[in-house]
């Protein structure tokens, strides 16, 4: 235990003692609870209720101005795509009771397993904390992706908590997210192809792309620019998703054998590791595939 010294003065002659430095702690501690303490009851309970998925999901704050200014290329930029999927496996090796996360454009959705218990199962600790870890994170590794080119002002990330009690709800949001990638890209994909390659303004492009269905905007893809929509990558079409996966690895040790002979032994051992996948996961084929993400409840 620490100590620390003291002065004191007894009939005017100074003499030095020694306390323990947890004495100090404790006395404030005690003072505190006399008379500030009450100010913790204006705390609001956000406990999440148990036996639900916690899902947090971040946005890109004002990400449009940003990809602007950063000159992200359009439609699709994969060194953005790239730096937030890095970001999101920061999170799940920082939190590991993530159990899948999904990613399109600028936003991240990050599923908490049941039986968490992380932070107390408090939603703002849960939030806060996946925002902060996945912003710095983001600040942290752009110039692996951006290399040279300046990150002009830090990036900002706003997050909602959600929570689904069945695995049908939970399949379903991520199935949302995922159809919203497809028509978010698909428009994106059409409308810069307009400008980029049909030479027209922005204001035209969006002229020509109302009231478009996705029957038309794919027609217009492949009879006016000779491209098919399902050639594009699968990372902007489908998106990210993130999983725990064991992963085999193989290391060599030395040991000793007999006469102290060192000899080389090879290892193998099993870890979990973060793996990408840019799938489809709106149907049954994924989670088959994977079905020790979720819990069996009979939904």
């Amino acid at each position: 235990m620490q100590i620390i010294n003291v002065c004191r003065f007894r009939n005017g002659v100074k003499s030095r003692v020694i306390k323990p430095l947890a004495c100090f702690f404790t006395s404030s501690r005690t003072m505190a609870k006399s008379k500030f303490e009450y100010v913790r009851n204006f705390e609001v309970d956000d406990t999440c209720l148990r036996n639900c998925y916690i899902v947090v999901r971040l946005d890109g704050r004002n990400f449009h101005k940003f990809s602007e200014q950063h000159k992200f290329t359009k439609p699709n930029d994969n060194r953005a795509l790239g730096l937030m999927a890095r970001s999101a496996r920061s999170v799940m090796e920082e939190l590991e009771d993530i159990i899948i996360a999904y990613g399109q454009s600028d936003e991240f959705s990050f599923v908490f397993k049941r039986t968490s218990n992380w932070f107390k199962r408090r939603a703002s600790k849960l939030m806060t904390h996946v925002a902060s870890q996945f912003s710095s994170s983001y600040v942290f590794y752009w110039k692996e992706f951006f290399g040279e080119q300046p990150l002009l002002y830090p990036p900002g990330f706003d997050g909602r908590v959600v929570l689904y009690p069945s695995n049908r709800n939970l399949k379903d949001y991520l199935s949302w997210r995922q159809a919203d990638c497809h028509i978010n890209n698909l428009y994106n994909t059409v409308f810069w192809t307009l400008v980029q390659k049909g030479e027209l303004t922005t204001v035209q492009a969006e002229e020509r792309l109302k009231g478009t269905l996705a029957a038309d905007k794919n027609e217009i893809l492949f009879s006016e620019f000779d491209l098919n929509y399902n050639n594009e990558a699968a990372i902007h079409r489908k998106g990210t998703t993130l999983i725990w996966e064991k992963h085999d690895e193989t290391v060599t040790k030395q040991i000793k054998g007999v006469n102290d002979e060192r000899k080389d032994v090879h290892v193998t051992r099993s870890k979990k590791i973060v793996q990408a996948y840019h799938c489809d996961i709106i149907g049954e084929e994924f989670w088959q595939q994977h079905s020790n993400i979720l819990e069996d409840d009979g939904c």
